[in-house]
């Protein structure tokens, strides 16, 4: 029938706070089954940092949904491992959207209904053959409450914080451990408690706390999830 499952590229949801490790997790998974990757987080921010550098309010919800619906960004995906480069007009951002700054504001934005109305379409349009892993907060529970198989990755805020200290670090940059701490409980409670898509699992999703948890244990973890949630494929 049309619209059902059956008919569809699969995908496979990865929703979590920031740190869980659903981002490298996703990017794994969509290289060892040979899908698309969204990474639905870099939408947010790019739109973020498109309206800082046009001087916009971040408050200005007509405006940013004008600005999503238009977004100029384009995602480059390398042929060595998959990996991608988000350009923002014609200029390659990945780095600057990986900061911390540029996460506090993604969050603030992705609060305003008109902009997360204005990138749905853009997000559902990465369902394609052979099929989809995406990566964001309400992957599940909104964008494709559809979705084969919905994991919901957590761990403790001390240890998402461990992991982006690290993460940071490894690039040169100089952070505070307690200030990723502070930013990562604030941006929790800022994502779980707006009105519009808040951070919370699908009911239908599988929770895995990847606290203590090697990427690699995750993974397989999640591998073996699928095969059981679809015998045959």
């Amino acid at each position: 029938m049309p619209g059902s499952k059956t008919d569809r590229a699969p995908v496979i949801t990865l929703d979590g706070p920031g740190g869980s490790g659903k981002g490298t997790v996703s990017l794994i998974l969509a290289r060892r089954l040979g899908w698309h990757f969204l990474d639905s987080g870099a939408l947010y921010r790019a739109v973020a940092l498109a309206a800082r550098r046009r001087g916009m309010k971040l408050d200005d919800e007509e405006a940013l949904g004008r600005l999503a619906l238009a977004l100029p960004v384009q995602f480059k995906y390398s042929e060595i491992n998959g990996s991608p480069s988000i350009l923002l007009e014609k200029d390659d951002v990945t780095l600057v959207l990986r900061g911390e700054a540029c996460g506090a504001d993604a969050s603030q934005v992705a609060a305003l209904p008109a902009v997360r109305e204005g990138l749905l379409e853009r997000q559902r349009a990465f369902r394609t053959a052979p099929g989809l892993v995406a990566d964001g907060r309400d992957m599940g529970t909104v964008v494709f409450p559809d979705a084969d198989l919905k994991i919901f990755l957590t761990a403790t805020p001390e240890e998402r914080a461990r992991r982006r200290y690290k993460q940071l670090k490894d690039k040169g940059m100089d952070v505070s451990l307690v200030s990723l701490l502070e930013e990562i409980e604030s941006r929790d409670a800022r994502d779980s408690n707006r009105e519009v898509a808040p951070l919370k699992p699908a009911e239908d999703a599988i929770t895995v706390d990847t606290t203590g948890m090697a990427i690699d244990r995750v993974v397989e973890t999640i591998m073996a999830l699928w095969a059981e949630a679809s015998p045959g494929r």
